[in-house]
């Protein structure tokens, strides 16, 4: 099957496409892929058509199936797909109120027309797992010649150039990039790419290699050092905190990191959460929508 239904907390219902449904096909060869390991790759040796693709998300529109996203992913780097141009701006011709939206190692951008392809889309997610190479090789095992200082570069500019929202995601690794030093460099990287949010997550599928993920706890530490960004950890297990905050503890929590409509539901107290709309009313807090999620900001 080209395409099945997705459905993410972090962008609502999607309609997924897989660009790769013949098996992995990837540049990347990722140690903690849930896809079997694979010698990285620099183009697609098979590959759906194109009209077959269209008419199977035509038909799926018609049926009224509800979603919010069409999803470009695959067994692998869905940028990769030969004609992703002729994709997308067809995508686009169809899509009605639909967004479109690419899961993507980011390589699209070091290709000028790629780079230029997802530009029409609506929300980009791009992986940055690290922004030191001997860490990016050892996590990602890229295709030779892949440098991870021109990926960050090309990705800034990138964002110069979008429209739409670009999320950025990290998936960290025990023992590899779950460092103090690790998450400096990353919040450099996102100083200078400009991201719109940043997901932090971890291995929650068996992975390809003997790797393995971090604590919730982890997670939360070395989000620390990603600032400025709306910043979206992946739990598995929210913990409700019921914290009683002051005005001046509710701002500075704010002002410290931007919090997601999810956060605030499970760390504060409902007084609390009532204070915050009180500040939202005042002008002192607003709100901001990053694809499809909800976010406070001071």
């Amino acid at each position: 099957m080209v395409f099945g239904p997705v459905s993410s907390r972090r962008f609502g219902l999607s309609l997924g496409v897989d660009l790769s449904p013949f098996g992995k096909q990837c540049n990347f060869d990722c140690v903690y892929c849930e896809l079997e390991p694979k010698k990285a790759q620099s183009k697609q040796t098979q590959s759906a058509s194109l009209e077959h693709i269209i008419k199977s998300v035509q038909a799926k529109i018609a049926e009224g199936v509800k979603f919010d996203f069409i999803t470009l992913t695959a067994n692998g780097e869905p940028s990769m797909y030969e004609k992703l141009d002729e994709l997308i701006q067809a995508l686009q011709s169809i899509k009605k109120d639909k967004k479109l939206l690419i899961l993507s190692n980011g390589t699209a951008v070091l290709d000028e027309a790629k780079f230029q392809a997802l530009l029409a889309l609506d929300v980009v997610k791009f992986s940055l797992d690290s922004a030191v190479q001997k860490t990016f090789l050892r996590v990602d095992k890229a295709l030779k010649g892949i440098e991870v200082k021109t990926l960050i570069e090309k990705m800034s500019e990138f964002s110069k150039a979008f429209k739409g929202q670009l999320v950025m995601e990290v998936l960290v690794v025990q023992g590899l990039n779950d460092t103090k030093a690790e998450f400096e460099a990353l919040n450099e990287a996102f100083l200078h790419i400009q991201p719109d949010r940043i997901d932090i997550s971890t291995i929650d599928r068996p992975p390809a290699y003997a790797v393995k993920g971090v604590s919730e706890d982890k997670l939360s530490e070395l989000s620390e050092y990603i600032r400025a960004f709306p910043c979206v950890i992946a739990k598995r297990h929210y913990i409700k905190e019921e914290l009683d905050l002051s005005e001046n503890e509710l701002l500075k929590m704010l002002h410290l990191r931007p919090q997601s409509k999810q956060d605030i539901q499970m760390k504060l107290s409902l007084k609390s959460q009532k204070l915050l709309q009180n500040l939202v009313k005042e002008g002192k807090v607003y709100t901001q929508k990053l694809a499809s999620m909800l976010f406070y900001r001071a």
